[in-house]
């Protein structure tokens, strides 16, 4: 893009356009400024909405969300009256009635009817009503599906990205140790080159340079696996760059956002499960009581006897002529449906299970809640307790480092020193990211939310 934008440059300089050079500097601009910010460092925060508004799961729950939207506009819909229009035309010939005589002759005739007719329910168990209650109670359910699976993104992208974070840190660790083992071989070399060092102690500190050169190479194949998994979980491409940034500590913890949901995704949406089979029970059970409808229309007809060739009314005048309304009230009695009664049983099952999996959701909840501050509360004492021993296990390197200075200590008892540094400086990260992920865990579990 940018050897483009140089070339362009160059041909409008020859051509001295100025304004064309104008709105050249205006794309460099541009240019420049989506490259500085395509590099800039990537937060927990930041991963978790590019994964939200990238993911192909939670673009198909939108849909859904938006579709159970229109289904509870259509239950609604129901509880107003139905009107149907309807339109007939009838050739009849044998023997039949003639409408003018009302005697029956055997004569072709043809009759045209119009009807128009509106029917309410007046008393259907309940059905219509509960249908329209569990529309809307599945467009909320739709909702805090939506809410749970991006909850479950967000939980599995920081995840990935503590990972990822923690081996590339581990890396820069990595990188530190070797540094210090290629500085104390060279200082070996012309210790033995002085005498005061023997071949064994040159032979030991490469055969460290070597480990080391292996490690690092080891956790840089790590690293690059881990952050391949962040990408893949964020649908983040391949082939770009993909910079984190992370206070180990906190995870960037949310705060300051208006929304606080009191009661877990999870757990609502089990109780919307158990609300909606309660609905499907209801009407399963309507559909066992009697229907009473009230309903009423206007109906009217054209006739023209065929046989006789006998000049007909006109069309309006029969039209206006014949027309009639009436007006009419039906009850339905279900006296034996064995079926229905298995449906209601069945449907009365599925939800009576459905509220002892909602109150095991909520015992689930409290379950993962009490783990959750354990775990955080044993990582909070993991790290200060780390933090101490990367400090002694320092002092005990340098303490080392002079001592195989002075010829007081081996080489193999440096290398135990340096290990067990290099070990509890990785261990305190570790400790550190997962006390931030543990930390916002709760709060996501007491209402905050995980992102922004």
């Amino acid at each position: 893009m940018f050897i483009f934008l140089a070339r362009l440059w160059h041909v409008l300089r020859q051509k001295k356009d100025k304004r064309m050079r104008k709105i050249t500097i205006i794309i460099w601009m541009l240019a420049i400024a989506l490259t500085v910010r395509a590099q800039q460092p990537w937060t927990v925060d930041s991963c978790i909405a590019y994964a939200i508004a990238h993911s192909n799961d939670l673009g198909r729950a939108r849909i859904e969300q938006r579709q159970s939207s229109y289904d509870e506009k259509t239950a609604k819909l129901d509880l107003l009256p139905t009107v149907v229009g309807e339109v007939s035309g009838q050739y009849a010939w044998g023997r039949n009635i003639d409408p003018e005589t009302n005697t029956y002759n055997t004569i072709t005739t043809f009759n045209n009817y119009y009807t128009v007719e509106a029917s309410l329910a007046v008393f259907d168990g309940g059905q219509t009503l509960n249908a329209f209650k569990r529309a809307k109670n599945a467009r909320e359910q739709s909702a805090t599906a939506y809410q749970k699976a991006a909850d479950d993104k967000a939980i599995n992208v920081m995840t990935k990205f503590v990972d990822a974070v923690y081996n590339a840190k581990s890396v820069a660790l990595t990188e530190e140790k070797l540094a210090d083992s290629k500085a104390l071989l060279h200082k070996t070399q012309r210790l033995f080159e002085m005498g005061e060092k023997s071949r064994p102690d040159v032979v030991q500190m490469e055969s460290q340079v070597k480990e080391d050169e292996y490690n690092l190479l080891h956790q840089q194949n790590q690293a690059r696996l881990t952050l391949l998994a962040l990408k893949s979980e964020m649908h983040y491409p391949m082939a770009d760059t993909l910079a984190l940034t992370v206070n180990p500590q906190s995870i960037e913890a949310v705060q300051d956002i208006n929304i606080n949901r009191c009661i877990n995704p999870t757990v609502q949406l089990a109780e919307q499960k158990a609300a909606d089979l309660k609905y499907a029970w209801l009407i399963e059970k309507g559909n066992l009581l009697p229907k009473l409808t009230l309903g009423g229309g206007v109906q009217t007809s054209y006739y023209r006897n065929l046989t006789q060739g006998s000049d007909a009314a006109s069309f309006g005048s029969q039209f206006h002529n014949n027309m009639g309304e009436y007006v009419y009230m039906t009850l339905s009695i279900p006296i034996f449906t064995p079926s229905r009664w298995r449906s209601a049983r069945r449907a009365k099952s599925e939800w009576q299970k459905a509220v002892l999996d909602a109150d095991d959701a909520r015992r689930k909840l409290q379950d993962d809640i009490v783990q959750a501050e354990t775990d955080k509360d044993g990582y909070e004492q993991e790290v200060a307790q780390m933090e101490a021993k990367v400090i002694s296990d320092s002092l005990a390197y340098h303490l080392s480092s002079r001592k195989y200075e002075e010829g007081m200590l081996s080489t193999f008892d440096l290398h135990t020193a340096a290990q067990t540094l290099l070990e509890s400086r990785i261990k305190l990260l570790q400790t550190q990211l997962l006390y931030g992920l543990k930390q916002r865990l709760v709060d996501y579990y007491h209402g905050k939310p995980l992102y922004k």
